[in-house]
């Protein structure tokens, strides 16, 4: 915990700076959530296909998700994904001629969640 997955259109791969995205995201998690830094782990999905509304060339869609273990209020919450998409704004470069549409969320993992580290 925290399990942070970030997906992001191919499109915008050599513009999105991810190692220093997740580099500047955990601190914030920890400081924003209370999580531990050794705890946070970030997965990066490139997404092959994109389409938004009718449009399938000259969109872009960066999406983080965050999952916590219970406890964060809704305005913890809020806090964080603000901070997220400021941080997106800071780690991807614009794309000349495309559109971007950036999103985060941050969730309460399901009481089900285990872990184990080997």
């Amino acid at each position: 915990m925290p399990q942070i997955t970030v997906d992001y259109s191919e499109s915008v791969a050599d513009a999105f700076d991810r190692r220093g995205f997740a580099g500047a995201l955990h601190p914030v998690v920890v400081e924003t959530a209370a999580a531990k830094l050794e705890a946070c782990k970030t997965q990066f999905r490139r997404t092959e296909d994109t389409v938004v509304g009718g449009d399938d060339a000259g969109e872009a869609i960066v999406h983080v998700s965050i999952g916590l273990l219970a406890g964060r209020t809704e305005e913890t919450k809020a806090k964080l994904t603000e901070q997220v998409l400021q941080l997106v704004r800071e780690y991807l470069k614009p794309v000349q001629g495309l559109g971007l549409h950036v999103s985060a969320e941050a969730r309460d993992l399901d009481p089900s969640y285990r872990k184990f580290d080997a």
